[in-house]
């Protein structure tokens, strides 16, 4: 049997024995690790994004430990339970993951997805002093739900309560020292959080080595941060993007779907 006969096969099987609303999670969760790679948010097999399951809320998906993310489908996501037990063939999954995702997850019962990455631009402003600046439009779009969490060492070292109550106070969290998290109702917010967090991370690392910064009119700062304030409570945040991102992936062939 070929290997494309093969992955079809698992996928038609795996879509048969889960609910429908459980199959269109694990797509797009999928088509979540593909926009990750395509926008270069990756860090070989060392990051994870995870989301909840609607129908079962005490499960997530999160990718399987050691496959890159333009590798992950919808049936070779990994389904846990919250005590970290593998639903179904048992798979290898990253602790330090499963500690950041199910921490996250039992800190915030409206959260149910999220992002963490260790991207050059976000590890870099995660080790500044003063953090990211409100130098740019997109570092505004954000800082409304930025938050900070000092490093305690890699996620194996905390349990899942602490580092959800340390990452669970806002949908942006800055790591210190280690990366950028951020979370939210629905896949498409939780990306679109993090698409405009690294945006802001690359814009002030460009900004800072050519020079002085420049601040922004206090007045303007004060009303755009009131501005995107009610941005970020809308609903329907990352919903208008979504299908257009799909469609990108479609045009590249990606299999996400598998």
């Amino acid at each position: 049997m070929s290997a494309t006969s093969g992955q079809s096969s698992s996928h038609s099987a795996l879509r048969d024995q889960v609910s429908d609303v459980e199959w269109q999670t694990r797509c797009d969760l999928a088509a979540l690790y593909r926009l990750t790679h395509h926008y270069k948010m990756t860090d070989m097999i060392y990051t994870h994004l995870s989301a909840r399951l609607p129908d079962q809320p005490d499960h997530f998906l999160i990718n399987a430990y050691g496959d890159m993310f333009d590798e992950v489908t919808a049936s070779n996501l990994v389904k846990l339970d919250m005590d970290g037990n593998v639903v179904g063939d048992p798979t290898r999954f990253n602790v330090a993951g499963f500690n950041i995702h199910s921490g996250v997850y039992g800190e915030r019962a409206d959260v149910n997805c999220v992002m963490h990455t260790h991207t050059r631009a976000g590890v870099a402003v995660a080790a500044t002093e003063r953090g990211l600046l409100p130098i740019s439009q997109h570092s505004m779009i954000v800082m409304p739900e930025v938050s900070y969490y000092d490093y305690s060492g890699p996620g194996t070292f905390e349990t899942p309560q602490e580092i959800g109550a340390g990452c669970g106070k806002s949908h942006c969290v800055i790591m210190r020292n280690h990366g950028l998290l951020t979370s939210g109702h629905t896949i498409q917010a939780t990306f679109n959080r993090m698409y405009y967090l690294e945006s802001a991370c690359q814009i002030q690392c460009s900004a800072a080595a050519m020079g002085d910064l420049r601040s922004m009119d206090e007045a303007v700062e004060r009303d755009t941060f009131t501005v995107y304030s009610k941005r970020q409570a809308n609903p329907e945040m990352g919903q208008l993007e979504w299908p257009a991102l799909l469609r990108l992936l479609d045009r590249r062939g990606a299999n996400y779907r598998d």
